[in-house]
């Protein structure tokens, strides 16, 4: 995600967090405020309750990677901070993280349309592990 898009500064956060409605699931909270801009920024938060820096750092891969993909089709104008629970560990595989955004996205009803990268990455099916 290039940098114009990302929330950098620690007021950015806090003004978004103030402002900002939420939404929760088991596994993120998303804060979203309108932010006057014509673009759509995130930043993205995951405390040290959630392990050493390298999972850390991994989490916030993955979340990125996720919002990455359905960016385009996000509604603009608005700063979206993303909180990582504790129930988010080492061993959440992608796609519930994935499945997580896409549903927390859709219950603010921030999505416009979803971007055709979306809809054409392979998936994994439940049965590939048997």
């Amino acid at each position: 995600m290039k940098r114009i898009y990302s929330l950098t500064k620690g007021h950015q956060f806090q003004q978004t967090r103030a402002k900002g409605r939420s939404w929760a699931h088991p596994l993120l909270v998303l804060v979203a405020a309108p932010n006057g801009l014509e673009i759509t920024r995130s930043g993205f938060s995951v405390g040290k309750r959630l392990g050493k820096a390298h999972t850390r750092n991994r989490l916030k891969r993955e979340l990125r990677e996720a919002v990455r993909v359905r960016h385009p089709g996000l509604k603009k104008g608005f700063d979206l901070v993303w909180i990582a629970r504790n129930n988010l560990t080492e061993e959440t595989d992608f796609w519930t993280i994935d499945q997580t955004v896409e549903s927390l996205l859709r219950r603010a009803r921030l999505v416009e349309f979803v971007p055709e990268q979306v809809t054409k990455r392979p998936r994994k099916t439940l049965n590939a592990e048997s």
